[in-house]
């Protein structure tokens, strides 16, 4: 297999895996050909080798950019804006986690913690407070592992991580 038929490849296998995940597939193809790009990339660089729009380039790419996982590079003598991928993979699943964990975890935990203000003292309405505690007790146990994650550095968690699965 031929480097740009790989590059190729890698780039449509890891859109296509980050829709199970909930994430827009362009919005994946593009982050992946930043980052097995060996120089910053253009908008229209990026529309060229994904077939895409400008539009939808640069909905993508600001959306990267909020995730904090791209960012903008000057180019010497360059009108145009170009962006590059942070390559440090460890650094990109900690920034990854910690926007996730943002966005999704916290809000949960909130919602959970606002819902068992009920002022009711029925025995369904403490049956569902014990399942809104229940809920909540894992939630934050998921919370407090991700914050580990994002603090850790790459050894500690697999060391750990290995630990936990030979248990």
């Amino acid at each position: 297999m031929k480097l740009d038929e790989a590059k190729n490849k890698y780039i449509q296998t890891w859109g296509s895996l980050a829709t199970s995940w909930g994430i827009n597939k362009t919005m994946a193809q593009v982050h992946a050909l930043l980052l097995v790009s060996t120089k910053p990339l253009s908008a229209e660089d990026i529309m060229e080798a994904l077939k895409i729009s400008r539009g939808n380039v640069n909905m993508n790419v600001r959306a990267l950019i909020d995730w904090g996982i791209v960012s903008k590079e000057f180019v010497v003598g360059e009108r145009k804006e170009f962006f590059v991928a942070d390559k440090d993979i460890w650094e990109l699943f900690k920034q990854i986690t910690k926007e996730r964990k943002k966005r999704e975890i916290e809000p949960v935990l909130k919602v959970l913690d606002d819902l068992q203000k009920i002022d009711d003292s029925t025995e369904e309405a403490e049956q569902f407070k014990k399942v809104l505690e229940d809920l909540s007790s894992v939630t934050t146990t998921v919370n407090n592992i991700l914050d580990k994650a994002i603090k850790a550095d790459e050894h500690w968690l697999m060391s750990s991580f290995t630990r936990m699965i030979k248990k």
